[in-house]
């Protein structure tokens, strides 16, 4: 039973769930499309993954303060997690974009000169994920986002 008191834990689980819900109705505000599948998207405005590592190393802090062991290897854990969300994973996703060009346009050449013919809807190949990692004011809001709901449900709960 000390699992559901783990106080951190459960913050970061609700900094993923609520970064994920909330990218449903910024995406609407910017460009008033209403798109669903971003609930379990990667990618988007705020970042889970910072919201995530946010909200643990805030409710950790908060659990045993800022001078504690477990607290420098998740504030170390949280800065390396949002650095690949702009890095790495960041230039995945650029890389994807160009290979999906890419594919599209051989597809166009395919099609234009006539040498196979179109095939069946179920055989295309799915498109590279583009929306991997993170530009850096998403990376900045998902953090906020973590540090925010946790000092509030630490406000509420705890």
């Amino acid at each position: 039973m000390e699992l559901f008191m783990n106080f951190p834990l459960w913050a970061a689980i609700a900094a993923i769930f609520f970064a994920q819900f909330v990218k449903v109705p910024i995406h609407f505000i910017a460009s008033r499309k209403l798109n669903w599948s971003l609930l379990t998207s990667t990618g988007g405005m705020p970042s889970s993954h910072s919201a995530a590592v946010t909200a643990l190393s805030t409710g950790i802090a908060l659990e045993t303060g800022l001078d504690s062991a477990v607290f420098a290897v998740s504030a170390l854990f949280a800065i390396i997690t949002m650095f690949d969300a702009t890095g790495v994973r960041r230039q995945a996703g650029e890389q994807a974009i160009v290979l999906n060009q890419l594919v599209a346009d051989f597809n166009r050449l395919i099609e234009e000169a006539k040498v196979w013919q179109k095939k069946a809807e179920q055989e295309k190949r799915r498109e590279l994920k583009e929306l991997l990692g993170h530009k850096p004011i998403e990376v900045f809001f998902g953090g906020l986002t973590g540090i925010l709901l946790t000092l509030a449900l630490h406000f509420l709960f705890h």
